[in-house]
C-alpha cells in the first residue's frame, strides 16, 4: 500500500510539472502531457527509487544522514537525467511539432530534479522505514 500511495504522489508531482511547463508554457496536448507523466511516473520509481535510491549506501557506516544524502544525490541526478531521456525521446514520438523540445525537456527534468529530491526524504521515512535511521538499530 505505501508503494501505490507513493506512485500517486510521484504522479501527481510530475504531472503538475509537466502540465504547467509542457502544456501551458510549450502547448503540448494534455493527452500527451499525462501519457508522458505516467511513462516517466513508472520508469523513474521503477529505475530511480527502487533500483538505485533504495539499494545505493547499503555499507555499514552507521550514519544515516550521510548514507541518506549520498543515495538522494545519485536517484536525484538519475531522475534527472532519466526525465530529460523520456520527455525527448516520447516527445519527439508523440508530436507532430516540437518546437524547443529539448529546452522543455531540459526545464521540466530540472524541476522534477527538485521535487525528487523531498520525494526521496518522504521514501525514506514512509516507504524504505528500514534505510530511514541506521543508528537507532544497534545490537546491545
Amino acid at each position: 500500500m505505501n508503494h501505490l500511495k507513493a506512485l500517486i504522489i510521484k504522479f501527481l508531482m510530475i504531472a503538475v510539472v509537466l502540465l504547467i511547463i509542457l502544456t501551458l508554457i510549450f502547448d503540448v496536448e494534455f493527452g500527451d502531457t499525462l501519457l508522458i507523466s505516467a511513462v516517466l511516473t513508472v520508469a523513474a520509481y521503477a529505475l530511480g527509487d527502487l533500483m538505485i535510491f533504495r539499494k545505493v549506501g547499503n555499507d555499514e557506516t552507521n550514519n544515516a544522514d550521510s548514507d541518506h544524502t549520498k543515495r538522494n544525490a545519485i536517484a536525484t541526478v538519475s531522475d534527472i537525467v532519466l526525465a530529460f531521456l523520456v520527455i525527448w525521446l516520447m516527445g519527439e514520438a508523440l508530436l507532430d511539432e516540437t518546437p524547443d523540445l529539448i529546452t522543455a525537456a531540459i526545464i521540466s527534468a530540472l524541476v522534477i530534479g527538485g521535487g525528487e529530491w523531498f520525494f526521496h526524504k518522504y521514501l525514506d521515512r514512509s516507504v524504505f522505514p528500514e534505510k530511514h535511521d541506521h543508528s537507532t538499530h544497534t545490537d546491545h
